[in-house]
Parts: C-alpha cells; structure tokens; sequence
C-alpha cells in the first residue's frame, strides 16, 4: 500500500468514526440517513486527485453504500439545469430497500461560540467565522433539498423511474465539534455530544504548550485519526509555521501530543 493509499484509508475510516450531528430527533425536519457500517472495509474506492474534503467524503459515502446490501445508487452528482444555467446539484438518489431517497451529504467542522446567536443550533460557527451551521441547514432546508421538486428535476427523475410522491429526502449530516479550551462545555439537547473532539484557542495562549509537541495535518488529513507515530514539531518551529497561518486569517486544525503521551485535536484561532 502506497504512502497516499495508506493516507486515504486512514481519512475513510475517519470518516466511518465520525458521529452523525444528530442522532434521535429531527433537526430543521431533516432526518439522518440510516444505513449499516461496516467499519472495517478497507476502501478501495476511485478517489481524484487534489479532491477536496466535501468531495472526498461523497467518494466514501458512494464506496459505503456500493457495500450495503440494502442500498441501490441510482445516480450521483446529477446536476440540475435550467438551459445553461445550474440551478443545483443532487448529491445521490438511491434505492434503499427498494424505497427512493434523496440524499445529501455534509462532513463539517464547527467551533462553539456562545456569543453568536441565541440557541444551541446558532452557537456553533466555522473555524474562520465564515460559515455557521444554523446556514447550513438553512442552506439545504430551503435550497438544495427543494431541487428536487424542480420542474428542470422532472425529466430526471422521470428517466429514473421515480414517483416524486414516494421519495423520502434525507441527510448524512457528519461533524466534528470543538468548544472552547478551559471553559464550560455547551449543553447539548439536539445536537450529539459524541461529536466533540478537541478545543480551540486564540494564537496569543498557545505559550501554556511550550512543553509539548504538534502537528499541522493539511485540510484532507483533518479526517484522520490522530497518528501517533508521525514527525512532531516542537514548540518553537510549529509557533512560526502557526504565525504565517494567522496573518492569512486561516485557523488551522493541529494535533497535540503532551509530555504524558496523550494527545489532543485543536484549533489555533486568529479571531
């Protein structure tokens, strides 16, 4: 197994470790896809080049449900077009036990801050106060979910043999969730606190680390698992490559090995 194949079946099994966001009830009425796992696959799936992480995800989900008996893919990526213009994209429609399911897709990174809105669902942002969640599942809720009920999404469905009244819209909503270092933890009513995976803090405290040693994972590898046996910087070398990544305010995601052995993800954020 090459270095990159050994690098790609440590993401795909981060991945299958990963929790959904949610796992009883609804959240903005959508419902999580079910499906079984089979956490020791080895992926042998097609993956491109230079993929990026959203992308890279949706090749694992494809490879998973390729595996599952009860599953059937009828058609993936199917962009959605009025003309020359994309009105959208379906992330996957399939068979799963003969029923038909739409089906998007989502692996995100969110920080807690209990700044940013007022409920539990608005507290959780992007690493660069970019995105948010409430936005995202507003995004789905009333954009990418409805295109399936598109006039321009007819022909599709009508080529794939489907009733639009028998179709079931769900979600493989996937996160990793980091709060606050050496603060009191959220409470967590909707969301699932198994998806807690480290801290974050701001640049100007990471001197309380000095003892210890990092590691910068590139975006891909944000997947992974923590590697033990990997080349850990010291402080000072991983305290400069950090300052060039905060004058881009960029906020990166860091693995931390402490004196003791025991390791940490985080987030060092410019903000």
């Amino acid at each position: 197994m090459s270095l990159n194949s050994k690098e790609i079946q440590l993401q795909f099994e981060g991945f299958l470790n990963t929790p959904k966001l949610w796992t009883t009830t609804s959240v903005y009425t959508l419902k999580q896809f079910k499906f079984e796992l089979k956490n020791t696959l080895p992926f042998n799936g097609n993956i491109l080049k230079n993929q990026r992480l959203g992308k890279r995800v949706e090749s694992f989900v494809s490879f998973v449900l390729n595996q599952t008996d009860s599953c059937k893919i009828l058609i993936e990526n199917a962009q959605i077009q009025n003309n020359k213009t994309t009105l959208g994209e379906l992330d996957c429609i399939l068979l799963q036990n003969n029923t038909p399911v739409h089906l998007e897709v989502i692996y995100k990174f969110y920080l807690y801050d209990k700044t940013v809105g007022k409920n539990e669902i608005e507290h959780w942002i992007g690493p660069n106060r970019k995105d948010s969640l409430v936005a995202k599942l507003n995004k789905l809720k009333e954009k990418q979910l409805p295109i399936l009920f598109s006039s321009f999404t007819k022909p599709l469905l009508k080529k794939l043999n489907i009733d639009i009244a028998t179709i079931h819209q769900q979600v493989l909503f996937k996160a990793q969730l980091f709060t606050p270092y050496n603060k009191e933890k959220p409470k967590f009513n909707l969301l699932n606190k198994e998806c807690v995976k480290g801290f974050y803090i701001h640049y100007n405290q990471l001197s309380q680390f000095n003892d210890c040693k990092f590691y910068i994972p590139t975006k891909l590898n944000w997947l992974q698992e923590i590697r033990v046996p990997i080349r850990w910087l010291t402080y000072e070398p991983f305290l400069h490559k950090i300052e060039i990544l905060i004058q881009q305010k960029t906020a990166p995601l860091c693995w931390l090995k402490h004196p003791n052995g025991n390791t940490e993800k985080f987030f060092v954020v410019w903000w």
